[in-house]
């Protein structure tokens, strides 16, 4: 059953606490649909890896210790990571970065699709690989919420989906890019928007997301590392709810004590002026923006990006 929906309420929560949950937004057949996609996608590129290249060059060595340090990958997926990053440069005319992995962008790096020493797993591009999916990015119910705080010329930041593998324990906290890689105080102002959308139940013992009411207000990244912080949320909600949070909040995964995985679909949004995590546009079917509302081929990045100069 659907719950009525306080749009000024959920906003005023979203300034104040700097989260919102809203409980069962999607109908049971819209549920089934993503559930199916996610986890054929998901079976696909299980079956599928990146093959693991025999190339070799000067920094591979720095490249892999970055993703042993930074993410609980297993070595066969650090590298995947290397390999990578080898295809992205072949891919940018062999362009070196000027500085240090560490110190590279975010949005210029590739993050690795499987996690918690290969328990738990991620979906880049989600929309390039399951198109039907792209309604949810302008749904009635969130993209007023999104435009509220992120101005209606807003844009698509990123969508991929999740898998919180069995018996892990939890992600670390953290704000998301770029904030994590600008200087503090950080902006008193949001420059993403994070949608979660629930494919299972997240319960207290299932990986459900952590947040820190009011973090956002501080103006600081979080001390690094996983443990509980005192007064933090655990944003339980059943299956086909949504939940949503500001950049600048702190928030994390949360262990998953349970035999099940728990899943969901992550849709991100940022302020237009800024740099989006995914190329939308290049790598979307061609047949697929025909298809689409004005509103949803906007928020991909067409339209919404520097003119060509003829």
């Amino acid at each position: 059953m659907k719950t009525e929906l306080n749009l000024q309420a959920l906003q005023t929560q979203l300034a104040e606490e700097g989260y919102a949950v809203i409980e069962n937004v999607l109908d049971a057949d819209q549920l089934a649909q993503a559930r199916e996609r996610v986890a054929e996608v998901m079976a696909h590129e299980l079956a599928h890896p990146l093959a693991i290249d025999d190339e070799q060059h000067e920094d591979d060595a720095e490249i892999l210790a970055y993703y042993k340090k930074h993410y609980t990958v297993s070595d066969a997926e650090a590298q995947r990571m290397v390999a990578r990053i080898h295809q992205y440069r072949r891919d940018n005319a062999d362009t070196r970065w000027p500085v240090p992995i560490h110190k590279v962008s975010k949005n210029f790096l590739h993050l690795p699709t499987l996690f918690d020493n290969d328990r738990s797993q991620r979906v880049w591009n989600l929309l390039n690989k399951a198109p039907d999916l792209i309604p949810l990015i302008e749904h009635p119910v969130v993209l007023p919420m999104v435009r509220h705080v992120m101005g209606q010329d807003c844009n698509l930041h990123d969508f991929q989906s999740t898998s919180i593998g069995p018996h892990t324990g939890g992600g670390a906290w953290h704000v998301d890019a770029p904030l994590g890689q600008i200087a503090e105080p950080l902006p008193d102002f949001p420059l993403t928007l994070q949608n979660v959308w629930m494919l299972d139940d997240f319960t207290a013992d299932n990986g459900a997301t952590r947040v820190m009411p009011r973090s956002h207000k501080l103006r600081k990244s979080p001390p690094w590392g996983s443990d509980p912080l005192e007064g933090e949320v655990t944003l339980t909600a059943p299956a086909g709810s949504v939940a949503i949070w500001l950049s600048n909040t702190w928030h994390r995964s949360g262990p998953n004590d349970t035999d099940g995985q728990r899943r969901a679909i992550l849709c991100n949004y940022n302020v237009s002026w800024l740099r989006l995590f995914a190329d939308f546009t290049s790598t979307l079917p061609a047949h697929v923006a025909p298809t689409l509302s004005n509103d949803a081929r906007y928020l991909l990045g067409f339209g919404a990006r520097a003119p060509l100069t003829r």
